[in-house]
Protein backbone atom coordinates (compact mmCIF):
# COMPACT_ATOMS: atom_id res chain seq x y z
CA UNK A 1 0.00 0.00 0.00
CA UNK A 2 3.00 2.54 1.07
CA UNK A 3 4.24 1.85 -2.85
CA UNK A 4 0.74 2.67 -4.03
CA UNK A 5 0.21 6.28 -2.15
CA UNK A 6 4.42 6.78 -3.03
CA UNK A 7 3.11 6.71 -6.56
CA UNK A 8 0.33 8.57 -6.21
CA UNK A 9 2.08 11.51 -4.51
CA UNK A 10 4.64 11.47 -7.36
CA UNK A 11 1.80 12.00 -10.09
CA UNK A 12 0.09 14.67 -8.27
CA UNK A 13 3.78 16.42 -7.89
CA UNK A 14 4.65 15.80 -11.50
CA UNK A 15 1.37 16.98 -13.29
CA UNK A 16 1.40 20.10 -10.58
CA UNK A 17 4.40 21.27 -12.48
CA UNK A 18 3.04 22.44 -15.65
CA UNK A 19 0.02 24.64 -14.06
CA UNK A 20 2.15 25.87 -11.40
CA UNK A 21 5.21 26.97 -14.51
CA UNK A 22 3.46 27.89 -17.18
CA UNK A 23 -0.74 28.53 -16.09
CA UNK A 24 -1.69 30.24 -19.16
CA UNK A 25 0.19 27.35 -20.89
CA UNK A 26 -1.67 24.66 -19.40
CA UNK A 27 -5.09 26.36 -19.91
CA UNK A 28 -4.42 26.78 -24.01
CA UNK A 29 -3.73 23.13 -23.70
CA UNK A 30 -6.79 22.15 -21.67
CA UNK A 31 -8.84 24.20 -24.40
CA UNK A 32 -7.43 22.65 -27.38
CA UNK A 33 -8.06 19.15 -25.65
CA UNK A 34 -11.36 20.02 -24.54
CA UNK A 35 -12.30 20.81 -28.20
CA UNK A 36 -10.57 17.32 -29.80
CA UNK A 37 -13.47 14.62 -30.05
CA UNK A 38 -14.11 11.62 -28.41
CA UNK A 39 -12.51 9.07 -30.45
CA UNK A 40 -8.81 10.79 -30.20
CA UNK A 41 -9.31 11.70 -26.40
CA UNK A 42 -10.27 7.76 -26.24
CA UNK A 43 -7.06 7.02 -27.90
CA UNK A 44 -4.60 9.47 -26.69
CA UNK A 45 -5.74 7.78 -23.09
CA UNK A 46 -5.14 4.54 -24.91
CA UNK A 47 -1.84 5.04 -25.67
CA UNK A 48 -1.12 6.69 -21.91
CA UNK A 49 -2.32 3.37 -20.58
CA UNK A 50 -0.18 1.23 -22.92
CA UNK A 51 2.73 3.56 -22.46
CA UNK A 52 2.55 3.25 -18.51
CA UNK A 53 2.41 -0.54 -18.55
CA UNK A 54 5.45 -0.18 -21.18
CA UNK A 55 7.12 1.74 -18.87
CA UNK A 56 5.99 -0.41 -15.67
CA UNK A 57 7.14 -4.10 -17.33
CA UNK A 58 10.43 -2.36 -18.13
CA UNK A 59 11.08 -1.28 -14.85
CA UNK A 60 10.00 -4.00 -13.14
Amino acid sequence: MHDVLVAVALVLVIEGIWPFLSPDGFRRVLLLIAAEDKRALRIAGLASMLSGVGLLYLVN
